[in-house]
């Protein structure tokens, strides 16, 4: 169910931002999931600083483009 971790997004000029996350993903999809996916809850900081929160809706869209590489990467492993 819970699944937390880091991802690392290359950055243009070299080196990494680091994104930690949260997800909880189900089994199977449902109308609270992203997309009507699996997962339900994600949660990501980069920096200590909220980058992105779904709890069965947006709170936080990702807030730059790691927080979104990011996010595809999770659904590519999760939904």
């Amino acid at each position: 169910m819970w699944h937390e971790g880091t991802i690392g997004i290359p950055k243009k000029k070299g080196g990494y931002t680091v994104v930690h996350y949260w997800v909880k993903a189900y089994e199977e999809g449902s109308q609270y999931g992203i997309d009507g996916g699996c997962i339900s809850k994600l949660s990501q900081r980069i920096s200590g600083e909220w980058a992105a929160n779904y709890d069965r809706g947006w709170d936080l869209k990702p807030t730059c483009e790691a927080a979104q590489k990011a996010l595809e990467l999770l659904m590519m492993e999760y939904n």
